[in-house]
C-alpha cells in the first residue's frame, strides 16, 4: 500500500493508513497482527473478563465507582466547566452549533481528582493486567453529550488516529469510560462492534495539517469507508455500553465504536482514561504530519505510581 505521506520518509508500517486516493482498487483490511491480551500479568480480573475482552474487544464493569465516588467526580467536572482559566487553555472544546461542551481534554493533568482515579490501584492494575507491562496515561478526557444538543461520533478506531497522527506503532493501548451519568440507548450511547477489534481498517485521504483542530468536532479524516463499516457491522454486530452512572467500559483501543446525537432531554457525560503501554511509546506519527499536542498525545511515557490512599481505592 502507498501511505500518504509525498514529503516524508517511507517507515516499515504494518497498520498503514491515509491511504493515497488513487490506490483505493488496492485498499483491504488487514487481520490484526497482535495480541489483544498482552502476557499472563496477574491482576483484579478473573479469567473469564479478560477471555470477553479479548474476544470481543471490550468488557464491562457495573459499578466500578459508587455514588458517592460517581458524585466527586461529577462535582469535579462541573467545577471545571466553570473555570474561566481552562476555559483559555485550549483543552476545553464545545459543540460546533449549541457551543455547549463536548470535551474537556488532559484531566488527568489538571484536575488532583482524575489524577488520583488514573492511579487508583484497582483500576491501574486492569490496564496493566491487559496490556502486560507498566502503563501511562496516552490521553484522558471527558466527553460531554448535553442533552438535546449533545453531536456523536462517527465509527472508528481510535488506534487508526494514535497510529497515523500521534505515532503510536502498536494498539497496545486500553481505554477506560466510567459513566459519571446513566447511559440509556436513547442519550448517545458508546456503540461496538464485538470481535471488529481484531481488524484494522485503513482509511483514505492525507492528514492536513493541524487536523485536530477539526477532527475534534467532527472528524471526517481517519474514518472508515461506509462499505468497510457495513461489512463489519453485518459480520459482528452492534451492542451498545448502557448502565448505571458508575459503569465501566474497558475497551481495546482498535475496536470499532461510534455514538449517535443525543436528542433526549438527559444528558451524558463519560470520562475517559487511555491507558498505553510503556513499550508502546509514540514514535514520529505514521501519516507524516507533525505530532498533535500533548494534551491529545501524551509523549512523557514515565510509568504510573499506584495511589494507595486513593479516594476511588
Amino acid at each position: 500500500m502507498t501511505t500518504a505521506r509525498s514529503t516524508h520518509e517511507a517507515v516499515d508500517d504494518r497498520y498503514p493508513s491515509r491511504l493515497d486516493a488513487s490506490a483505493t482498487h488496492d485498499i483491504n483490511t488487514i487481520p490484526r497482527p497482535d495480541p489483544t491480551v498482552w502476557g499472563a500479568t496477574p491482576g483484579p480480573f478473573p479469567a473469564t473478563a479478560l477471555a470477553e475482552y479479548e474476544r470481543k474487544g471490550f468488557h464491562i464493569e457495573d459499578g466500578l465507582l459508587t455514588p458517592a465516588q460517581v458524585q466527586e467526580c461529577w462535582s469535579e467536572f462541573d467545577r471545571m466547566t466553570d473555570d474561566a482559566d481552562l476555559a483559555d487553555s485550549g483543552l476545553l472544546i464545545r459543540e460546533r452549533e449549541s457551543g455547549a461542551i463536548r470535551s474537556i481534554f488532559r484531566v488527568h493533568r489538571v484536575s488532583p481528582v482524575f489524577e488520583a482515579l488514573a492511579r487508583t490501584p484497582r483500576i491501574l492494575d486492569r490496564a496493566r493486567q491487559i496490556l502486560g507491562s507498566e502503563v501511562y496515561i496516552h490521553q484522558s478526557r471527558i466527553n460531554a453529550m448535553p442533552g438535546m444538543a449533545g453531536t456523536g461520533f462517527y465509527w472508528h478506531s481510535d488506534f487508526e488516529t494514535w497510529h497515523a497522527e500521534d505515532g503510536l506503532p502498536a494498539p497496545r493501548t486500553v481505554s477506560l469510560s466510567i459513566a459519571l451519568t446513566d447511559n440509556f440507548p436513547f442519550n448517545g450511547g458508546l456503540m461496538l462492534m464485538p470481535g471488529a477489534h481484531r481488524t484494522f481498517v485503513p482509511c483514505i485521504g492525507e492528514t492536513p495539517d493541524g487536523h485536530f483542530h477539526e477532527s475534534l468536532q467532527d472528524q471526517r479524516v481517519g474514518v472508515p469507508s461506509p462499505s468497510a463499516i457495513t461489512e463489519l457491522g453485518y459480520e459482528h454486530g452492534i451492542e451498545q455500553f448502557t448502565g448505571a452512572a458508575g459503569a465501566g467500559l474497558f475497551f481495546d483501543s482498535n475496536s470499532m465504536h461510534a455514538s449517535g446525537n443525543n436528542i433526549s432531554p438527559y444528558p451524558r457525560a463519560n470520562v475517559f482514561l487511555v491507558f498505553n503501554s510503556v513499550e508502546n511509546a509514540p514514535r514520529e506519527p505514521y501519516g507524516g504530519t507533525a505530532p498533535r499536542p500533548d494534551y491529545l498525545a501524551e509523549r512523557d511515557v514515565t510509568p504510573l505510581t499506584p495511589l494507595a490512599d486513593s479516594p476511588f481505592a
